[in-house]
């Protein structure tokens, strides 16, 4: 692999990125001009060995993608209490999306079970290394390869790294996710 394919895969990860920064401003400023009623508060479930956070909670908005470290009440993703039982032993798995939020709870969870993980990721760094930290945590291995999963060829190239990284691939989680509410047009390859 070139210098020049990379950076080209650089440049349309923070091209994407950009372009849904523009999408959620967007979306802001729509919901903003409806009137804004306060949802009821309640308490929160406590189920467990631990204590969950209770309304209210911090009133916080990321520009998009985010950065899952600039939370202030920060996701809990580790489940303290779940023992892995070896199911996925010698495996290894690439998550697209997991740097954060339910990808970064897939790797926890699969390494816990034995699997070596590769994330796929847009462009948030800080929060693949603590995907990789975590993982790294379960004693096993964990790749970070950042750019949009939005463009096939990268989608190649990662599955590439991946096996050469880890050696094989056997699970993919095609997690990663951008959400905009736009009509159903059909199933389509094509951006909207």
């Amino acid at each position: 692999m070139t210098v020049a394919h990379t950076d080209r895969f650089a440049a349309a990860a923070e091209a994407a990125a950009v372009a849904e920064r523009e999408i959620q401003a967007r979306i802001d400023r729509k919901e903003k001009s409806k009137s804004s009623k306060k949802p009821e508060e309640s308490a929160a479930m406590q189920a467990g060995a631990r204590q969950y956070p209770a309304p209210p909670l911090p009133k916080q908005h990321l520009k998009k993608p985010g950065e899952e470290s600039d939370l202030e009440c920060a996701p809990m993703y580790d489940a303290p209490h779940y023992k892995g039982s070896e199911k996925l032993e010698g495996k290894v798995a690439l998550i697209t999306g997991g740097d954060s939020g339910i990808g970064r709870a897939v790797a926890v969870l699969y390494a816990r079970e034995g699997a070596d993980i590769a994330i796929a990721y847009l462009n948030e760094h800080d929060d693949a290394e603590e995907t990789k930290r975590a993982v790294e945590k379960e004693g096993r291995r964990c790749i970070t390869i950042s750019r949009d999963v939005a463009d096939s060829e990268f989608c190649n190239e990662a599955v590439a790294r991946t096996i050469k990284g880890l050696g094989r691939l056997d699970i993919l989680v095609n997690n990663a996710a951008f959400q905009e509410h736009v009509p159903y047009q059909g199933p389509t390859l094509e951006p909207l």
